[in-house]
């Protein structure tokens, strides 16, 4: 059986001895033909994995930034299908990186679970994460996942008691998510007290890789997690320096934000 493109992503960085660097943009934000560039952008920068957000009307896990990009990105008339169009255009333009589709569970079920996985595999998409979906509620989810060939990918917070975390490892395939902190995204100046801890509670109970994000957004916090997770992932970081340049200037910030990232992550 031949590896995923996330499997065969974290076998990479492994070996290399790096951290991996994931990438969140908005889907159709700041508009749809915008859209398409910033996420081409963001992959010719560096990013070794994107994470598609489909916005939402009612974002329970994002903060301030990644909330006005989703209200922005439904003005312009975003919707779920456009994910899977983003996602199938990437795929036809070359690029060769994971592809994970965020959204909440709503969309999810009134496209059905079914319809919605194979949307996601004829796509293109290697993953799916569902923030409002805990795992032991996510049979219909975790089923058409499975059949599609989609990495289902869990949350797990520094408060999920242990418990919750084994239920977690017990569903999650890919790699897990762990909030670094209680809380919704947002960029942060300095990573959580006790993050350490709670990355060895979720590695004693899972053999997945774990990616790390909420409140990841500075080479520093990208440096203090290498040998304590797998990959980082930064979404409202990102969209701060895009919301606050010119779109002509938009190249040039993302290769030096996102190099300065992956290079964080390299020692």
């Amino acid at each position: 059986m031949s590896l995923s493109r996330i499997d065969e992503l974290f076998c990479r960085l492994k070996a290399q001895k790096r951290l991996g660097l994931f990438a969140y943009v908005t889907v159709g934000y700041p508009d749809p033909a915008a859209g398409w560039e910033l996420a081409r952008m963001v992959l010719d920068a560096g990013a070794d994995l994107l994470e598609l957000g489909v916005p939402f009307s009612d974002p329970l896990a994002d903060g301030a930034t990644i909330q006005r990009a989703s209200h922005r990105a439904l003005r312009a008339g975003t919707r779920p299908e456009h994910a899977f169009e983003l996602a199938a255009r990437l795929r036809d333009a070359g690029y060769e990186q994971p592809l994970v589709v965020m959204t909440y569970l709503n969309p999810v079920v009134a496209r059905g679970e079914d319809h919605f996985c194979a949307d996601l595999a004829a796509a293109g998409v290697d993953g799916l994460i569902i923030p409002d979906l805990p795992p032991d509620e996510a049979g219909l989810v975790g089923e058409a996942a499975r059949r599609h060939g989609i990495d289902l990918i869990f949350l797990a917070a520094p408060n999920s008691p242990d418990d919750r975390l084994r239920k977690v490892a017990a569903a999650a395939t890919g790699f897990i998510y762990c909030v670094s902190l209680t809380g919704v995204t947002g960029a942060r100046d300095a990573l959580a007290p006790g993050l350490n801890r709670f990355l060895a509670r979720v590695r004693a109970v899972s053999g997945l890789p774990l990616a790390v994000g909420f409140g990841i957004s500075r080479p520093e916090q990208v440096r203090a997690l290498r040998g304590l997770a797998d990959a980082v992932i930064v979404g409202s970081g990102l969209i701060d320096r895009v919301e606050a340049a010119p779109p002509e200037q938009w190249p040039a910030v993302i290769r030096s934000y996102i190099g300065g990232l992956r290079a964080a992550g390299a020692g």
